[in-house]
């Protein structure tokens, strides 16, 4: 430690152990002073991660009390401990009280780390947005909020403006239309649902406010400038899992609370010349929309629902024919099969960052090189496949999760402009579902002779069309594309300046009308003829356009996350 780092040093008491304090630019240490004891014990917390600073001494639970004492003060910082079956680690809420020989020490010290503080954490929010869906998962998110996380908030001096949801989308449009002037970040607690209309609404605000048609597909998107916190509370957290490592409220709240930054790639998706959904996790073809399509009747199961619909499905034995069109990323960068994992600090999305601003001093602003594959120029760079697909996956991460503890593909970055195209061929059911079960353990499921992956920047599905007139016949023509009253939605959106996606009530009537032309939708072994389109599952929620034009668009937006911690290599405090 260079003399010049030194900010403060002096002894102080915690209950009747004395010890030695030291203050840096970057650390605060306390190390026991014992002669006795050879094994001298030293906490060393990062001033990052020191979230709260009180006179006395403060209790929390059961309520918090603080005990005006002139010779104490209170510090709270982040524990961490390991997470059992997860892949991150629990953070907890680490506090100590230490007692001073003076007022005039203690309130030096208390200065002190407040500087710090402000120094080294610019980006800790003062004043948040928080919507809670009371319907998600377990019908939690009231108590998770006011039990665990809103103390949390009340102790770092965060003020919260909390909104309870009564409907679908209504996150989404409070983002579009209400004032968010002072708002540093807003958090969902609620599932990916929950997440999905708070990515929405802030991705169509940003757009709308930078006057870009977010409907044009090459359209350079602007960054959104206010983060996302996520508390976990939904029957699915695959984002919060993918970023944190962990499905846990207090955890995500001290993130939220010190400030964390993580950038995340967002995928557009679009259809004749519309903008469908943004996803930033699964955007799957044939199996994985064959199961979410079927899940939708067994809703009142809960989450049972997807493994009953996931057997259903699978036993159904289905393939869909199809074009694929892919614009692979350099390989030399990174490559879906190297065997690295996305973690925190993560040195191919940190260079990644460097790469997409390199060229622009506003770090809210892209590179244009970054859209340069969709100029005319660039066609014959896309590789073109053609055959009969189990599924036709993208994703712009890991997608771990408890159940698939590596995720879809395990070496995906979270942050580094592209995404990986999982191309899953029509083999054998026994083949498929060796794939399947190879996503619950540590076998490598590309590594199957009818399984592909490329990193990509951005793919294109079509039908051949022999597939798209069986189609037509089967479903009618609004079951591959848009009919006239959406085209006129879209239409009428764009002009106003707030592109979001396709009218649900148009996707309702779409959906209803398939399901009274069509046989059920997995039947499966009483199913006398296969459809001959599958959906889209799109982040858990269903498009029935076919024919997409998927755009990754990197570091879009932004969490209050740091990427999953290495227990290993981190320890605990």
């Amino acid at each position: 430690m260079e003399e010049t780092d030194l900010r403060l040093e002096s002894s102080l008491w915690v209950g009747n152990k004395r010890y030695r304090a030291v203050l840096t630019g970057w650390h605060f240490n306390w190390t026991e002073v014992d002669k006795t004891n050879r094994d001298k014990t030293t906490i060393s917390v990062p001033v990052a991660e020191v979230f709260g600073v009180e006179e006395g001494r403060v209790e929390i639970l059961p309520q918090k009390s603080i005990e005006d004492t002139d010779k104490d003060f209170t510090v709270f910082y982040v524990k961490r401990s390991s997470s059992g079956n997860s892949c991150g680690l629990l953070w907890r809420l680490g506090r100590t009280q230490f007692s001073c020989l003076s007022r005039v020490l203690r309130d030096q010290w208390t200065k002190h780390l407040r500087t710090a503080l402000k120094t080294h954490s610019p980006l800790r929010p003062n004043r948040l947005l928080v919507f809670i869906n009371p319907f998600g998962g377990k019908k939690k998110g009231r108590k998770v909020y006011h039990s665990l996380v809103a103390p949390l908030f009340e102790l770092a001096g965060i003020s919260s403006h909390v909104v309870v949801t009564e409907r679908a989308n209504q996150a989404r449009d409070h983002i579009l239309k209400k004032d968010l002037t002072g708002f540093d970040g807003v958090v969902c607690v609620g599932g990916d649902g929950m997440f999905s209309e708070i990515l929405h609404g802030l991705i169509g605000r940003t757009q709308q406010e930078a006057g870009l048609c977010e409907n044009d597909p090459a359209v350079t998107l602007q960054p959104c400038p206010i983060h996302i916190g996520v508390i976990p509370a939904g029957s699915t957290d695959c984002v919060c899992y993918a970023t944190v490592g962990v499905i846990d409220p207090v955890t995500s709240a001290l993130h939220i609370i010190i400030g964390d930054s993580q950038p995340l790639d967002v995928c557009s998706v679009h259809h004749a010349s519309a903008l469908l959904r943004y996803s930033v996790s699964l955007l799957g073809y044939g199996f994985y929309g064959d199961v979410l399509a079927e899940s939708e009747k067994y809703r009142w199961m809960g989450p049972l629902r997807y493994d009953y619909s996931g057997t259903m499905v699978y036993l159904s034995n289905r393939s869909y024919a199809g074009i694929v069109q892919y614009l692979p990323a350099d390989p030399l960068l990174s490559s879906p099969r190297d065997k690295t994992r996305c973690l925190s600090g993560c040195s191919v999305c940190s260079q990644s960052t460097e790469r997409l601003f390199s060229h622009s001093s506003d770090p809210g602003s892209l590179c244009s090189s970054q859209f340069r594959p969709f100029s005319s120029d660039t066609e014959g760079e896309w590789v073109r496949v053609e055959g009969r697909f189990r599924c036709v996956s993208l994703t712009c991460m890991s997608c771990s999760c408890p159940k698939s503890p590596l995720g879809l593909s395990p070496s995906a970055h979270l942050a580094d402009g592209t995404g990986d195209l999982i191309l899953v061929w029509d083999t054998h059911p026994l083949g498929f579902l060796k794939f399947l079960y190879r996503h619950t353990c540590t076998e490598d499921q590309f590594d199957l002779p009818f399984v592909e992956v490329h990193r990509v920047k951005a793919v294109r599905f079509s039908l051949s069309p022999d597939e798209e007139e069986g189609a037509r016949e089967e479903f009618g023509a609004s079951g591959v594309g848009l009919d006239e009253e959406e085209r006129s939605y879209i239409e009428t959106v764009s002009r106003s300046g707030s592109q979001q996606h396709l009218a649900e009530c148009g996707t309702g009537r779409e959906m209803a009308n398939k399901q009274k032309a069509a046989s059920p939708f997995t039947c499966g072994l009483c199913c006398s003829k296969a459809p001959a389109v599958s959906v889209w599952n799109c982040d858990g929620e269903i498009l029935t356009a076919t024919e997409v034009l998927c755009r990754v668009h990197g570091q879009l937006v932004r969490l209050y996350a740091r990427g999953i911690e290495d227990g290993a290599a981190k320890g605990t405090v």
